[in-house]
């Protein structure tokens, strides 16, 4: 290949790079205009479903409560005190706390699983002797002990409230198809600073409006990983656990979509946690997140496309995943470039009309749209007072999604890494504002 053939070569390369962030840019704009379409009826459907009766007490299924925990020792009481207070009849409820801690938290754990059996709840501590897995291989070996049909699983982080699974167990037990009920996740700390404020406005953005648009419009749906309930048949059927990526909620949840499960995603139905309070702890989650998509994108995209998905479902499905791949290809269109202004064709119109797009669409309109959609349609926010503070969430998003870079590579090359969880200061104080998603809605 000639030296012009291959200046022609990268000019090529750079265009298809930039139509690709275009994309993934526009995706942005689908996800919030699928909301808004969505947005009336499903609200309402959702209002219905809430307000329908369940079974009495006496006919009510057996439920697992699963509680992973690693190194949280100052968290379990506040969780299990929440699960001790569930509105469930007690009998029926099975409580498996799953530590695999190695800093001496399992004295925490062993005192809330006292707690827990003086309540009337049935509950045991499972400790490994081995980290296999991490997570997921904690979660499948839970279900090794147990046989309930429905199993809810959340993080210690989180506190859920005492209607938790009257709310999430409705519309599992009236649709069997269904495989999961994701509820929202909300925080207890996002006014605590300026970093958990802006994690706030990005994370409910893809709470409150990505996942309701992906559910609503009949597309695949992630697991949250937390504040869920699940259907342990959907979960044998889709193969159980695997601890084969550092997303394993988003895998199995996929999994079992493509098996041909629904899911279903409460927004009214709000659990609230805590958000990382320093920059370091929130790279570690986001490291985390973006090395899981991509490693999940790698390990998936081929069966979604040989699935029984409908065409559009794979294609959201694909750009959904490759997301976790944006690091890498901004390197490649970051060298690219660089050949092309130096030493190539120097700068073009369609180079330049490409670039302008995909800034403006992926780093600042759609992720504005989508943070400020949040909030004023969740937080009853103004957008006065949130587009003031716009710039620092978005730089704050960008500044950590550089940061990451690194993961996309590792899972692009097939690089393992250990399961690091999120630091957390286990903040007691509930003293925040109650979230509205709509009238009558609850917090």
């Amino acid at each position: 290949m000639s030296l012009p053939q291959l200046y022609e070569f990268n000019h090529s390369i750079l265009l298809i790079c930039l139509s690709i962030h275009c994309l993934f840019g526009a995706s942005v704009f689908w996800i919030v205009g699928q909301h808004l379409r969505h947005r009336r009826r499903a609200v309402a459907a959702e209002e219905a479903l809430l307000a329908s009766p369940l079974p009495p007490d006496s006919a009510l299924p057996q439920v697992l409560i699963q509680l992973p925990t690693f190194n949280e020792g100052p968290l379990i009481g506040r969780i299990t005190n929440a699960v001790a207070n569930i509105d469930w009849p007690h009998e029926r409820l099975h409580v498996q706390i799953l530590d695999d801690s190695t800093d001496g938290s399992l004295a925490h754990s062993e005192r809330a699983v006292s707690r827990l059996r003086d309540s009337g709840i049935k509950a045991e501590l499972l400790v490994r002797s081995h980290r296999n897995g991490f997570k997921a291989g904690a979660l499948a070996e839970g279900l090794l002990c147990s046989n309930e049909r429905f199993v809810a699983i959340l993080d210690a982080d989180y506190v859920p409230e005492p209607d938790f699974l009257r709310c999430c167990m409705r519309p599992l037990l009236m649709d069997s198809n269904l495989c999961l009920v994701q509820a929202r996740c909300d925080y207890l700390n996002g006014s605590e600073n300026v970093l958990t404020y802006a994690q706030q406005r990005i994370l409910d953005g893809h709470f409150a409006v990505e996942q309701t648009a992906r559910n609503w419009s009949g597309h695949v749906m992630p697991f949250n990983g937390t504040c869920g309930i699940w259907r342990r048949d959907a979960i044998d059927d889709a193969g159980g656990w695997q601890g084969d990526t550092l997303a394993e909620d988003l895998d199995l949840s996929y999994r079992a979509q493509i098996r041909g499960w629904r899911t279903l995603f409460l927004a009214s139905v709000a659990v609230r946690g805590e958000l990382p309070t320093s920059l370091a702890s929130w790279r570690v989650q986001q490291f985390r997140w973006t090395k899981g998509f991509a490693e999940v994108g790698r390990k998936l995209l081929g069966p979604i496309w040989r699935s029984r998905l409908s065409l559009s479902q794979k294609l959201i499905s694909s750009v959904h995943l490759g997301s976790g791949m944006l690091g890498p290809l901004l390197a490649l269109t970051l060298t690219t470039a660089l050949i092309e202004f130096t030493v190539g064709r120097g700068p073009t119109w369609p180079v330049i009309a490409l670039a302008a797009l995909s800034l403006l669409e992926g780093v600042i309109v759609g992720p504005a749209l989508l943070f400020l959609t949040g909030q004023i349609l969740l937080r009853r926010s103004s957008f006065a007072s949130e587009i003031s503070r716009l710039p620092a969430v978005l730089c704050l998003q960008i500044v950590v999604g550089l940061a990451n870079f690194t993961g996309a590579l590792e899972a692009l090359f097939g690089l393992g890494t250990p399961f690091q969880r999120t630091p957390k200061d286990a903040t007691q104080s509930a003293n925040v504002n109650q979230s509205e998603y709509a009238p009558g809605a609850r917090s």
